[in-house]
């Protein structure tokens, strides 16, 4: 089994920077993409950004050039800084980790955190 652990959100004003971090522990014998997803309330989760296990980062729309993904392979670790931040970023942001937990399994799973909140409001 694999557990994500998320931590860094919370309340900031228009324009401000938050940063997300998102630590996978258990049974993990690679990762391989890792991702934040986010979901305001009354709509549909949505891909904010995702990382390769090459670091190739790719964005939505809507937070290029705010944004940035970044992982720590040996640490298992995601990250996501988040700049000049707007209110229509308020929603709870969740940690996405494709994982292979034995070097003989074929296939890897699908992980999630358990969310963090993140809140942009003046």
């Amino acid at each position: 089994q694999v557990q994500l652990v998320e931590s860094g959100g919370g309340l900031v004003q228009p324009g401000g920077s938050l940063r997300l971090s998102c630590a996978a522990s258990g049974t993990i014998f690679s990762i391989n993409a890792m991702a934040w997803y986010r979901q305001a309330p009354g709509k549909q989760r949505e891909l904010v950004a995702s990382i390769t296990i090459g670091s190739s980062p790719a964005y939505a729309d809507g937070v290029k050039g705010r944004f940035t993904i970044s992982r720590d392979n040996a640490q298992n670790t995601v990250y996501l800084q988040m700049n000049s931040l707007k209110p229509e970023d308020t929603a709870v942001y969740y940690c996405n980790a494709n994982v292979r937990e034995r070097s003989w399994y074929l296939t890897s799973q699908n992980y999630w955190g358990q969310g963090t909140q993140v809140t942009v409001s003046s």
